[in-house]
Parts: C-alpha cells; structure tokens; sequence
C-alpha cells in the first residue's frame, strides 16, 4: 500500500499549489479506504481515501519547505476535501512559526472543522500548547461557549491533549462543568476529557462527579468512558456503577 512505503520512494508533489497537493492526493485515493472513513464519519462529504500515515509524512514535508505559501493558498480557497483540510491542520501544527502566527492560523482554521477526525488528529498535533500553556489557554476561552458544536469539542479536545496534570486538573474540570452545548460531539468529547481526568486524578475527579459537575448526557457518558478505560481498576469501577445504577 502507498502508506506503507519508504519516503525515499515516494513521489511527492511538485509544487505545494492547491491543484498540485490536490491531484497528489487523488492519485493515491484508495476506495476501500475511502467507504471504511465514510462509515466512521457520517455526513462528512469529499473523503477521497488518503490514510493519514501519508498524509502526516506529507505534511511534514510542507512544513520543511515553503509552508507558509501553502497555508496562505488554502485558506483563500476552502477545500472541499476531507484530506486537504487535515492536511491543513497538520502543517498548522508541525510548521516552524512563533506561537502568534500559529494562533493566527488556529483561528482561521477552527471554522473548518465540521468532524471528529479533522478536530482530533489537528489537536494532537498541536504540540506547541505544552510549551506554552498559558497563551494557549487564554486563546481557547471563547471556544468553550462558542455555538458550533466542533468549536467546542476543540477547545474541550485541546485541553485533555495538554492540561490534564497536579497544576491544571482542577481548572480542567471546572472549564468541562461549563460545557453546556448540546452537540453530541461536544458532549461526548467533555466525557473523554472526564475519563481521562479520572485515570489521572480519581479522587478529585470522583469528588467533582458527587459533587454535581456535570448533568445529564455528559455526566452519564463521563460514567461510561470511564467504566471502558483499562487504566481505572475494579474497585474505582465498582463504585462507578453505583453512580450509574443511581443516576
């Protein structure tokens, strides 16, 4: 398969020109692939089927070269396709720029994302939000009480990727007790979020869920991802269905 294959051997695009990336992209289109992301991402239309293996390595190599001409490109003209609004994602996260810039192009992105994978595989890569936590979280604000639903799984995305920790976990759970949108990728991204801060943190986090933190769907959500994860033991879980069985 074109994913599996050395970057020595593979043919990368000319030129970073929209219909340069985008012609690269349609040439290693797999249909198999393409109605496997499908049925993982309802209602998402232009999935040509491009793994993302590749599309990381391609991006990676943008952001080697002429990378800011590449996101200049793309955001004038928004792309129909699902490969190339990750990839834009991508080499807003892994190109060299100072952290305005990087905010700059965030803030023109976030309007883009309209799914799960584009929100999540963009957060992770976001690295740069460890090494400067605070600028990012005074950037993020807005994003949590924002009316778009992938505005807010973003904002909740970004703060389980690099704020779950001794310093941030308490804010962390206070920011998700506000979460009130009722998209189901919002809500559902606060009860991954809640997951992991009990995985971390069971017992600030057992006394957040008592204490009245969340309320309906992301609270008994939060209950469910929390009973599925392999890092919270037996004796956590036992209590954990109570709170279920009780809600």
């Amino acid at each position: 398969m074109v994913a599996q294959k050395k970057a020595a051997d593979i043919r990368w695009p000319e030129s970073v020109a929209p219909q340069a990336v985008r012609s690269w992209l349609m040439e290693r289109a797999e249909e198999p692939y393409r109605r496997f992301s499908s049925s993982l991402l309802p209602g998402t239309d232009g999935i040509l089927g491009v793994r993302l293996p590749l599309l990381r390595r391609l991006a990676a190599r943008v952001a080697k070269g002429d990378w800011a001409g590449y996101l200049s490109a793309a955001q004038a003209e928004p792309s129909p396709y699902f490969e190339e609004t990750m990839l834009r994602g991508m080499v807003i996260g892994c190109a060299p720029m100072p952290l305005a810039d990087r905010l700059r192009y965030t803030a023109d992105f976030v309007p883009a994302i309209e799914n799960w994978s584009v929100c999540d595989s963009f957060c992770a890569g976001w690295k740069a939000a460890a090494r400067n936590r605070e600028a990012v979280a005074a950037f993020l604000a807005p994003y949590w009480h924002s009316d778009r639903e992938f505005d807010v799984r973003f904002a909740v995305v970004m703060r389980l990727s690099y704020y779950i920790d001794a310093d941030t976990v308490e804010e962390t759970l206070a920011l998700l007790s506000g979460v009130d949108h009722p998209g189901y990728y919002a809500w559902m991204a606060v009860a991954w979020a809640v997951s992991l801060c009990y995985a971390a943190f069971p017992e600030q986090t057992e006394a957040f869920l008592t204490g009245g933190g969340l309320r309906g769907e992301a609270y008994r959500k939060s209950l469910q991802k929390i009973l599925e994860s392999r890092r919270v033991g037996e004796e956590a879980k036992a209590r954990i269905r109570a709170l279920r069985d009780s809600a």
